[in-house]
């Protein structure tokens, strides 16, 4: 490590000031402070400290990541090799991520570990690749732009926004997704820290009306080739609570087809725990989203119940399907897109919540509300904010008086 130390520094004068390559310094930067710590500190009388930066939030988060990445890998594994097992084929097809199977030895064994986690692999890898080769060069060549650092952020937006999408979207179109979310949700408006949108429920969002066919119905969620199998959220709008073929505990656990990060509610809840514990997560907004989901479902499902089909889906089943425990943990905890006041952060999760019930039971055309609720959250969140401090001028400007007063 001593020797790239050393050709690091030899090449920081050609990067800095008037060096031949200064234009490309943020890119110079972002890997030395990647590999490293900075080597500037803070000086004076007057600055603050902590032990919780930009890097190590980030690297938290992704930590936070890692038993939904696993299951993800592991669940498209199993998910295709139970198709197969069901439909009774015994080929993967003819794509290059057969034939790189294919050459491993392994046997399409739902119950086989490593054959499931070799076969997500294939799918997750190009997904994440994509993701932050694209997003990463959009984001370098407006640092360079601006002539700024190239900021930490990306790297947690690089690996939830792969998680969000099928196993079998075209690779093209995750690029255009990624490059869009980037471009229009976060650097017009400065980059990293001035977006009022989730850049990757914004990528997600571009990708869910501009190509339906490709990331909705029932042929994209498993990786197998002329297989379709619906997810539970559309089996319900088809057939209502009679027409899913799956358990309570097997949707809790994830041991159903969706996007590839979000089917398993007890992976999200381990991923809640690290960022509660780290003090990254708001538990408040987290708490608030599951209440007011529980509390309107089950006003629906009281009320409607025999009406509509979605109206019959029971609270605690809008908790562990589709993308809510992904979207209540990883997303609409986002420091930067989430309201800041403690007592905002009640209402935005309430919000958020409301909203899920609300796209989901009353229009079934989009059967998946969590990114449209959080999305919808992340416009009002300033709002919220202004009208919770506002009522705190105005408490302490009572206070204030009636303590002049006396």
């Amino acid at each position: 490590m001593k020797f790239l130390r050393k050709l690091l520094d030899s090449q920081h004068n050609n990067f800095s000031g008037k060096g031949k390559l200064a234009l490309l310094y943020p890119l110079y930067e972002a890997i030395d402070t990647f590999l490293y710590t900075p080597g500037e500190t803070a000086k004076g009388s007057v600055h603050a400290r902590d032990a919780m930066d930009l890097k190590r939030a980030m690297i938290t988060v992704a930590m936070a990541l890692g038993p939904v990445i696993a299951w993800a890998v592991w669940n498209t594994g199993y998910q295709t090799f139970s198709a197969l097992e069901a439909t009774g084929q015994s080929s993967l097809g003819e794509g290059w991520r057969a034939l790189v199977f294919n050459t491993t030895g392994l046997s399409p064994d739902p119950y086989n570990p490593i054959s499931a986690v070799v076969w997500g692999l294939l799918h997750f890898i190009p997904l994440f690749l994509v993701t932050n080769i694209v997003g990463g060069l959009c984001e370098a060549v407006f640092s360079i732009i601006r002539k700024h650092e190239i900021n930490e952020g990306f790297l947690v937006t690089g690996l939830l926004f792969p998680l969000t999408l099928p196993a079998t979207i075209p690779l093209w179109q995750v690029g255009i997704g990624i490059a869009f979310g980037v471009i229009f949700a976060k650097e017009i408006f400065g980059g990293t820290g001035k977006n009022f949108l989730n850049v990757a429920l914004t990528a997600r969002a571009f990708l869910f009306f501009s190509y339906p066919a490709e990331i909705s119905g029932n042929a994209v969620w498993t990786a197998l080739d002329g297989y379709t199998g619906a997810t539970i959220l559309s089996a319900v709008v088809e057939g209502g609570m009679a027409g899913v073929d799956y358990s309570w505990i097997e949707a809790f656990i994830g041991l159903i087809p969706g996007s590839m990060g979000e089917t398993s509610t007890l992976a999200c809840i381990m991923g809640a725990g690290v960022l509660i514990a780290t003090g990254i997560g708001s538990w408040r907004i987290m708490l608030s989203m599951v209440v007011s989901t529980c509390v309107f479902a089950t006003i629906s499902n009281m009320a409607l119940g025999g009406v509509d089909h979605m109206y019959a889906m029971p609270a605690h089943w809008h908790l562990v399907v589709g993308g809510f425990a992904f979207g209540c943990v990883f997303m609409a905890t986002d420091p930067v897109t989430a309201t800041m006041t403690d007592t905002g952060r009640w209402f935005y999760g309430a919000l958020i919540g409301f909203m899920v019930v609300v796209v989901r039971v009353i229009n079934p055309a989009f059967p998946e509300g969590v990114m449209l609720a959080i999305l919808f959250a992340n416009v009002f969140a300033p709002l919220i904010d202004w009208f919770v401090i506002e009522a705190n001028v105005k408490r302490r400007k009572l206070r204030y008086q009636q303590s002049a007063k006396s």
